[in-house]
């Protein structure tokens, strides 16, 4: 670890990246080994929380607390997404505003774990983590 670099601020990048790469390894099960099809909303999610694996395990390695900057707008537009997502599976969404075409539902029954907690909601939620710790980053490494 570098000087530079508080233990703190290591912790924080730490678990950003152990949320998103269980993201990454939760959706890859539900999808490689469960072998639910995901909709077109859940592959716009994949497309943000796969490269955030990548980068925040990259980060930790050389101990880059300034990943906030690249890694905070890649978090935010699959936060985006995610919540529209939950929204449309919520129903709180119009039907007709679905952007899926082709695959299955997105406000299907089968968009939740063991029919109880939605996959939508665990993405938000994933997603919602990793921004607060790396707004928490951000705002340590603007106080050194």
């Amino acid at each position: 670890m570098s000087a530079s670099l508080d233990q703190r601020s290591w912790w924080l990048l730490l678990a950003a990246w152990l949320i998103a790469l269980s993201a990454t390894l939760g959706a890859l099960y539900i999808g490689e080994i469960i072998g639910q099809a995901p909709c077109a909303l859940c592959w716009f999610q994949r497309a943000f929380m796969f490269p955030l694996a990548i980068m925040l395990a990259v980060s930790c390695a050389i101990s880059d607390t300034r990943v906030w900057r690249y890694a905070l707008p890649i978090a935010g537009i699959g936060w985006a997404v995610a919540l529209y997502h939950s929204l449309l599976f919520s129903g709180l969404v119009s039907e007709e505003l679905q952007p899926c075409g082709a695959g299955p539902s997105c406000s299907s029954a089968d968009m939740a774990i063991l029919g109880q907690v939605p996959i939508p909601a665990l993405s938000l939620a994933a997603f919602s983590i990793i921004i607060i710790l790396l707004e928490m980053l951000r705002r340590r490494s603007h106080r050194e």
